[in-house]
């Protein structure tokens, strides 16, 4: 509010100059007036004791008779003199104090109109300088300068001029930040991915040398090298499949289809898509819960990523392990929590395990490290979070999705 309170503050001392000026010649014309009267009054007094002097006769009535008579009509006796009755005072002193008079009046006039004039000058002048500083802002933005601050608030037009450039600055900084973290987010996806593809293709090309070479190799070898090729291939599908799933996420152009679900559903899909893996290894999943337990979610993309928490599960799991699934809900949130008996995560692992691509010490050979963060970015898309606890007996995800029902 400064420039606004300036504004005020200049229009309050040209009010209080021109009261001061108005009141200054209200009392010099007041002088004035009493001078004038003063002056001609003792003039007119001795002429009246001169009268009675030399004409006794005359009464006191007579003459004041004379004095406040309405007739105005001269006998042409200070014409004689010189004097004109319209423009010249017959008092000399009175005609001096005119002039002088006169002389005050107009210095204080020029006086206050000048005073009047610097003030309307210097504010006029202060709203340039702010004006200017206006003006270096912009000119700093282009320069693409967004560390420029302006501390003030104020409500009036420059102020708030001043303040919508402040928050244009702010934007462009941030966006101009972001758009530096995307391009060094882009750069370390790319490096990423061109690592995670850099195996398996190396791989794949050593095979098919392998079999090019060896057009006689036998025949149990030979499928072994295709087994390898299939899962190495497998192994490429299903990086690209994810990548595509997580730069949609990215690009803000996945559509949530949102639906009252029960949990139990999503979990007995997710467990039918791991099935084969849990045979490979032998592995036992126990289900419980509360079956009238729902959520609010895209059914489809939520058996995603319960279905990749418990992939991840299996992969650190023992021949013959088995991993405890259970599903609650109150008042608040629902939530599901998957156990293993993997022997827990390592501690400088735990921080990093929803990382795009990140892998720990005990990861298999064959993981990408990318599973997790997806299931991540997917739950909490669906209003809920996901945290880890781990020992070293096993690992528990636990999954809360706070409740936002359909309205029916």
């Amino acid at each position: 509010m400064k420039n606004k309170i300036l504004l005020k503050k200049y229009l309050k001392i040209i009010l209080i100059t021109s009261i001061c000026i108005l009141s200054l010649f209200s009392i010099m014309k007041i002088y004035e007036y009493k001078t004038y009267t003063n002056v001609f009054n003792k003039k007119i007094d001795m002429i009246v004791s001169m009268i009675k002097e030399k004409y006794p006769n005359i009464t006191n009535t007579d003459i004041m008779d004379i004095i406040n008579s309405k007739e105005n009509t001269s006998n042409g006796f200070l014409e004689q003199y010189g004097i004109d009755l319209d423009k010249d005072s017959v008092l000399l002193k009175n005609e001096k104090n005119f002039k002088i008079f006169l002389c005050i009046d107009i210095i204080c006039l020029v006086s206050g109109i000048c005073a009047l004039i610097y003030i309307f000058l210097l504010y006029e002048k202060r709203k340039d300088r702010e004006l200017a500083k206006v003006t270096k802002y912009i000119e700093q933005i282009n320069k693409k300068n967004y560390s420029l601050e302006i501390d003030e608030i104020s409500e009036d037009e420059l102020s708030i001029l001043k303040n919508e450039i402040y928050k244009t600055t702010i934007m462009l900084k941030e966006t101009a930040e972001i758009s530096l973290r995307a391009k060094k987010q882009l750069q370390n996806s790319l490096e990423d991915i061109s690592h995670q593809l850099k195996t398996p293709l190396t791989s794949i090309l050593i095979i098919l040398d392998n079999l090019l070479d060896d057009p006689n190799m036998e025949d149990k070898v030979r499928q072994a090298f295709i087994k390898d090729l299939k899962r190495q291939t497998a192994n490429i599908s299903f990086l690209v499949q994810s990548l595509l799933k997580l730069s949609k996420f990215d690009s803000s152009t996945v559509h949530f289809i949102k639906e009252d679900k029960l949990l139990k559903d999503i979990i007995n899909e997710s467990t039918k898509n791991v099935a084969e893996v849990c045979d490979l290894k032998n592995v036992t999943i126990y289900i419980e819960g509360n079956n009238k337990a729902k959520i609010n979610c895209d059914f489809m993309w939520e058996i995603e990523a319960i279905t990749n928490i418990i992939k991840n599960c299996i992969e650190h799991s023992e021949n013959g392990s088995k991993i405890n699934i259970s599903y609650e809900q109150n008042n608040v949130y629902s939530s599901i929590l998957i156990q293993d008996y993997a022997g827990g995560i390592d501690k400088n692992d735990l921080p990093h395990i929803f990382e795009r691509f990140y892998k720990g010490k005990n990861a298999s050979k064959d993981s990408i490290g990318i599973g997790l963060a997806l299931a991540k970015t997917i739950i909490e898309k669906d209003h809920g979070n996901i945290s880890v606890e781990t020992d070293n007996i096993g690992t528990k995800f636990i999954i809360k999705y706070f409740h936002i029902f359909s309205k029916k």
